[in-house]
């Protein structure tokens, strides 16, 4: 597993958010059984630079936590084996892992959102690398019945991390 990390934002946790990203995606893999060794970019911005994103690529000009890349598509979540999947796996020419996605994660949207849901950073920025992982991994939340899976998936892999609320 490769995870590139970059920190432009340069604001500061208690704990070494590159470290607990990699621990995170590594689990978010074996959760839904990947089958692959994956290749994850994760970069973290400032509000100025989430919100031009944002903008940019899903025409909402407002601030958010997280936004995630796919590269790869899926019939359903996680199906490795269907077509869709199949016609988008792609291989990363210097290390040979499936080149899962990219997440952009607002390090100062994770502070105020811990504070606001009365719980730690480390529990906000684990919940939104998680998030983001499902969603390079075919989840999504649009419809509500998705939604409900994609809130369950989330559950058993922050309970299996053991970093509740």
């Amino acid at each position: 597993m490769t995870v590139y990390f970059e920190d432009e934002a340069g604001i500061s946790f208690g704990f070494h958010p590159e470290e607990k990203a990699e621990e995170v995606i590594a689990f978010v893999r074996d959760h839904v059984e990947c089958p692959y060794d994956i290749e994850v970019s994760v970069t973290l911005v400032d509000t100025d630079t989430i919100r031009q994103v944002n903008s940019q690529f899903r025409q909402i000009e407002k601030v958010t936590d997280v936004l995630s890349f796919p590269m790869m598509e899926y019939d359903s979540p996680r199906d490795f084996s269907g077509q869709a999947f199949q016609n988008s796996l792609s291989l990363s020419p210097d290390t040979e892992e499936m080149m899962l996605g990219d997440i952009l994660l607002c390090s100062e949207v994770v502070k105020t959102q811990a504070e606001e849901y009365g719980h730690s950073e480390l529990r906000e920025f684990c919940f939104l690398v998680v998030h983001s992982m499902l969603h390079l991994f075919g989840y999504d939340h649009i419809q509500e019945e998705d939604r409900r899976e994609m809130e369950e998936e989330q559950r058993k892999i922050m309970n299996g991390l053991g970093i509740n609320r």
